[in-house]
């Protein structure tokens, strides 16, 4: 009969045709490939998968396994440090305070750490030759609680590129002005004295000038014409203790990226 093969085929004992590893034809269809042939039945399972994942696309950063931990640099009452304790109480911070940095033995925030339980460094600058002599040692004691992020609140001491080059894109600060306006000290005086409206609170990252890091969020706050500048100062703080802990916990969730002095959130 015309269009039937002339070759025999060679068939199972139940009648269909045995598979050959050749593709699986029909008129007019593209081929499939027999899946019985493609197989390899002695390819380790574990070894596929981890070829597989290879293949998915991975965020970028180093994925961390742990707690996202962070230090804490203060000089004074630590107010803001405080605003990241309960934060961390409650679970809105996402990250845990692995370390208090502080350079006066007798300052409120290293009173605030350790009746949280947070260890401290405390070191008195005059007792070493230089900054880079005493940061040196604070590097080590970062390094040893393997910190993530360092978060300056009110530390008021120059950084050199002692620390700040090692955790570049990992050190922020908060500062009480709407950057880039009024750095440095007194900013609330300085918005005062020169008639502002409206001031606020910068979060930006650090470098190696004088609050001149890349800005990452500010939040707004109007300024009274009776004001005075410990008044406006005041009522800054109240906005820093809302918008650090925000801030912090965008990096813990890996939300942070920068991009030259661009910050983009994710």
């Amino acid at each position: 009969m015309p269009g039937l093969p002339t070759e025999p085929q060679p068939v199972t004992p139940e009648g269909t045709p045995a598979p050959t590893g050749e593709p699986l034809t029909l008129p007019g269809l593209p081929a499939v490939a027999d899946p019985d042939a493609e197989a390899d039945l002695d390819e380790d399972p574990a070894a596929q998968l981890l070829e597989l994942e290879e293949t998915l696309p991975r965020p970028d950063g180093p994925v961390i396994d742990r707690p996202y931990r962070i230090a804490v640099f203060a000089s004074g009452s630590g107010s803001n440090f405080q605003a990241l304790l309960d934060a961390s109480r409650a679970g809105n911070l996402g990250a845990q305070i692995a370390l208090l940095v502080c350079d006066k033995p007798q300052a409120k925030a290293v009173e605030r750490a350790r009746a949280a339980g947070v260890p401290v460094f405390v070191f008195t600058p005059k007792e070493y030759e230089s900054r880079e002599a005493y940061e040196r040692v604070i590097l080590e004691e970062l390094e040893r609680a393997k910190i993530d992020l360092i978060v300056l609140a009110g530390y008021m001491r120059l950084i050199t590129s002692m620390l700040v080059e090692p955790y570049s894109g990992r050190m922020i600060n908060i500062h009480p002005s709407l950057l880039p306006s009024f750095p440095g000290k007194d900013a609330a005086g300085q918005a005062v004295e020169h008639g502002v409206r409206v001031s606020g609170a910068t979060v930006h990252f650090v470098d190696g000038g004088m609050d001149t890091g890349p800005i990452i969020a500010q939040r707004a706050v109007e300024v009274m014409p009776e004001d005075t500048a410990t008044e406006l100062q005041a009522r800054i703080q109240e906005t820093e203790r809302l918008l650090y802990p925000e801030v912090v916990s965008w990096f813990a969730a890996g939300r942070v990226k920068l991009e030259g002095r661009r910050v983009v959130l994710f």
